[in-house]
């Protein structure tokens, strides 16, 4: 065998042996939630592609987006890309290749937008014909021939996952079906009764670990920084340097007042001396002193300023900004943030509750947060402060700011790291929590 061959021979075998693994995987999944957070993320092992969405046909909406706990529902690419699957793919759920050339007008602005130019169609079905969902592939380049039959046989398998997760429908053996009207009915008390089991309004939303009581390193004067003397998330002490600025101008000045003062201290001498025989030097005297005064009170203000050109850390802790090169050679105004100093163990949670997701709240409400970096394991917080007003997020979502503070130390908390944290409020029955948007979706639609 030559060494090409042999070189193809283990890259099927890798190939083989990665699909075998994700097969496996899926069977194994424990709930639909985790069997499409699979898809979208772990069929990247057998075909590159930059983004992946799973839209489930049960519930007619977006179960999971590549690199996304989870998507938001009122986000306009979730509300789009829902409208779009309904109206264009819905239509023909079969395997077929999309490029943005096939579309026009809106959908077509809004695919250059949120997606690459190419999407895989993949729909997942029953072997009876009932189509389960659509797994879609997008990435910059289109698909070749050769990568398609293995992307087949992995949706076949996670078609049969999904099935077996979701269930093929009520089964009662032949001894039952006498008893099913009972059977109907026993369920339907036992929901009702289920709907009063006493639970906790809660809510999820995406939440930060912030820095708890930086201290803020503010321009001291207008002007140009010239250095930035530290590096981002660097270790300082109380006294090192930050950054610098540009001081040649205020040296300028601070010499030109200097030899005016000199000048205003020698003339004031003169008047002194001539006081003593002249009258008319006498009159002046207190002229001549308010002014060398003045050019004192100038001087001392101009080397106070040149003092300001060097910032110092007001404490110890890590240098929190973005990038040194954004600084160098930039006009700032006085009191222009410039950067934090704070402790990288000691930090807050900033939660940003989207409105439609919003509960009545208390400070000191329970809070639990799962970190993207560890999420079976969460962390106990309490909230601290509420905003009372809702802010735009970075992906237009209307949302409130709340900040806890953590109840107990953890080796995790790190400056800067992101995950969901889950609010508690109030106690109430499982009706009104699983009701509480509907009503209020019904409320506004009927102007109550």
């Amino acid at each position: 065998m030559t060494a090409t061959g042999q070189k193809a021979g283990d890259r099927q075998l890798a190939a083989l042996a990665g699909l075998l693994q994700i097969e496996r995987r899926a069977r194994d999944a424990a709930s639909p939630e985790a069997l499409a957070f699979l898809m979208v993320n772990d069929t990247h092992l057998m075909s590159a592609y930059r983004q992946a969405m799973f839209w489930r046909a049960d519930s007619k909406r977006l179960q999971a987006v590549s690199g996304l706990a989870s998507p938001e529902p009122d986000a306009p690419f979730t509300v789009w890309l829902n409208r779009f699957i309904r109206e264009r793919l819905l239509t023909e759920p079969q395997r077929r290749v999309l490029s943005i050339k096939d579309l026009e007008g809106e959908d077509r602005a809004q695919w250059a937008e949120h997606m690459p130019r190419h999407m895989l169609v993949l729909p997942l079905q029953r072997r009876d014909g009932p189509l389960l969902g659509l797994l879609l592939l997008a990435r910059d380049v289109p698909w070749a021939e050769p990568e398609l039959p293995v992307l087949d046989m992995l949706v076949d398998c996670y078609s049969h996952a999904w099935a077996a997760l979701m269930g093929g429908g009520p089964r009662l053996v032949p001894g039952l079906r006498q008893h099913r009207r009972k059977l109907v009915w026993a369920v339907l008390a036992l929901s009702l009764a289920a709907m009063f089991i006493p639970v906790r309004y809660s809510a999820l939303a995406p939440a930060e670990i912030s820095p708890q009581d930086p201290a803020v390193i503010r321009a001291p004067l207008n002007g140009v920084v010239a250095e930035i003397m530290v590096s981002p998330n660097q270790q300082v002490g109380a006294g090192d340097i930050l950054a610098r600025f540009d001081q040649r101008e205020l040296d300028a000045r601070l010499e030109a007042a200097r030899q005016l003062l000199a000048v205003a201290e020698a003339e004031f001498r003169q008047a002194q001396q001539m006081a003593l025989f002249d009258e008319r030097a006498k009159a002046n005297l207190a002229v001549l002193q308010g002014r060398r005064d003045q050019q004192q009170a100038e001087t001392d203000y101009l080397a106070d300023l040149v003092s300001r050109t060097v910032i110092t850390a007001p404490r110890a802790g890590v240098a929190l900004f973005d990038d040194s090169s954004d600084w160098l050679g930039k006009p700032v105004s006085l009191g222009e943030r410039i950067m934090m100093v704070a402790d990288a163990d000691a930090g807050a949670l900033d939660i940003s509750l989207p409105v439609g997701d919003a509960i009545q709240l208390e400070p000191g409400a329970e809070v639990r947060f799962f970190l993207n970096i560890d999420p079976a394991a969460p962390i106990p917080a309490r909230l601290e402060r509420i905003g009372y007003r809702a802010q735009p997020m970075g992906n237009g979502v209307m949302a409130y700011r709340l900040k806890a503070v953590f109840t107990q130390d953890d080796p995790r908390i790190r400056v800067g790291l992101k995950g969901t944290a889950r609010i508690s409020g109030e106690r109430t029955i499982l009706a009104f929590h699983l009701l509480r948007r509907p009503l209020a979706a019904a409320r506004l639609w009927l102007g109550l």
